[in-house]
């Protein structure tokens, strides 16, 4: 029997008083990847913010259920800790921290454990080279000066180097070039595993060559308005959205 890891129960949620999401039910259990896709304004950026506690949204009923735990309540650092991961579609500049520094904080805040400065650095310039990110940029401003490419690879470096159990992908893929697309695709597959889960929200769906989709869900209006197989997919790219206009 698959081991839930995600359960969204009739979950509403909003900002300055205007429902967005309405009445959203989700399971992703371990080991599977699931896909968002919807018109642009349908709530998929705004339900990923939800599911990792951003301040700005309120959730105004229903749950959401990580690991068998009502994690509606916690805040975004929490959840961090409890494994969910969140890539985000426009990357932070964050001027006076370091990608090192960054990343071996958040690794020990997540972990709670000591992390050694030789072998971290060893780790971290391995994976930096297996998504074509050059080792001197450790030593960079985090994303400060990073093309917008540079920037989304960094978002994967730090899949690989906190290794979470739930990836929210918020376009990790968006504005990218076809090279550059592989490197993404290929960090996230390095990623997955039979113990963690992806939900990914893509309009570029090469993203999802290199991983077996499990599940995908069509938002529009803030409501899943269809769901199935990776074959919605090629439906979705051959037709469009408009054809399930009428279930919004």
């Amino acid at each position: 029997m698959a081991e839930k890891l995600l359960e969204i129960k009739d979950l509403h949620a909003g900002a300055e008083g205007k429902e967005i999401i309405k009445g959203i039910n989700l399971l992703v259990n371990k080991g599977e990847v699931h896909v968002i896709l919807g018109p642009n304004g349908s709530g998929k950026s705004t339900l990923m913010n939800v599911i990792m506690g951003h301040p700005g949204y309120e959730v105004t009923e229903g749950s959401i259920v990580f690991e068998g735990e009502d994690i509606s309540g916690l805040k975004s650092f929490e959840r961090a800790r409890k494994g969910i991961f969140l890539s985000f579609q426009t990357p932070e500049e964050i001027p006076g921290i370091t990608v090192e520094n960054m990343l071996r904080t958040a690794r020990q805040m997540v972990t709670g454990k000591f992390q050694r400065i030789f072998a971290f650095r060893k780790e971290l310039k391995a994976t930096m080279e297996a998504l074509q990110i050059d080792p001197s940029y450790s030593e960079r401003y985090v994303n400060v000066g990073f093309s917008g490419g540079e920037k989304k690879r960094n978002e994967i470096l730090q899949l690989l180097m906190l290794n979470p159990k739930l990836a929210l992908l918020d376009e990790t893929d968006s504005g990218l070039d076809v090279d550059a697309v592989q490197i993404v695709s290929g960090g996230v597959s390095r990623f997955h595993n039979e113990s963690n889960a992806c939900l990914i929200i893509t309009h570029n769906t090469r993203i999802l060559e290199k991983l077996k989709v499990d599940r995908v869900h069509v938002l529009m209006q803030g409501r899943i308005v269809e769901e199935g197989g990776p074959e919605l997919v090629e439906q979705i790219n051959r037709n469009g959205f408009g054809q399930l206009a009428g279930n919004a």
